[in-house]
């Protein structure tokens, strides 16, 4: 475990990213806080997902003193942070708008960012042993990738990852993020239409050329 980090493991319990949310109420929080837990019975993803969470699986959720001023582009530290984590452990996967990774093509990890009073959770869910099916998209895990893994190995990495691009700066963030997205140029579906991806603008929204247009996406989800 990274210097200064406190761990708090589960067997299961509904969800860490509600855990954390309720230490944080309850006055119980500590900046650089992990809640693991090796299965989930609640866990959920955005909006009003549900992220199916069997054993063998990594859950965690860190909670972070939250910055003076909420910077909206922090979610693509994180997500440059988990890619280059999974990178490093020999999985190849790529960033999909705008913080789940793939690898193969397929859905590998989430990633959940939310405030709660003064500290951000960050929520991840990464496919180790177990990958569910769903409707929506196809699945994977680490171990079609690289064996060996295991929650705790991963963890340590991503601690390292996190603290090294949540100070880094939203122009260096981006180049990366570019690099580790999507090609630019390609053909994607937003809103039931084509739209041609052109990169990120220097506030992090996507750029997508619709037609003759531009349009910049903030929170719509775009789907290669």
């Amino acid at each position: 475990m990274g210097a200064n980090y406190n761990l708090i493991s589960f067997d299961k319990i509904p969800s860490t990213q509600s855990m954390a949310a309720q230490m944080i109420a309850d006055g119980a929080a500590a900046d650089k806080t992990v809640i693991m837990a090796a299965a989930q019975s609640a866990g959920r993803g955005r909006g009003t997902r549900k992220w199916v969470s069997h054993h063998g699986n990594l859950y965690a959720s860190f909670i972070y003193r939250a910055d003076k001023v909420r910077r909206p582009t922090l979610s693509y530290s994180y997500a440059v942070a988990a890619a280059e984590t999974l990178l490093s452990l020999g999985v190849p996967v790529q960033i999909k708008w705008p913080n789940d990774l793939l690898a193969d093509g397929k859905k590998i990890s989430g990633l959940l960012l939310e405030y709660c009073r003064d500290f951000l959770i960050v929520g991840i869910g990464i496919n180790i042993k177990t990958n569910p099916t769903v409707d929506l998209y196809q699945t994977t895990k680490t171990d079609n990738f690289a064996k060996g893994l295991t929650p705790n190995k991963i963890v340590s990495q991503l601690i390292k990852n996190f603290d090294k691009w949540r100070g880094v700066d939203f122009a260096t963030v981006r180049e990366r993020w570019i690099e580790l997205g999507i090609d630019i140029g390609t053909v994607v579906n937003y809103h039931n239409k084509p739209a041609v991806y052109c990169g990120l603008n220097d506030d992090g929204a996507m750029v997508l050329r619709v037609g003759e247009r531009y349009e910049l996406v903030y929170g719509d989800e775009v789907f290669t």
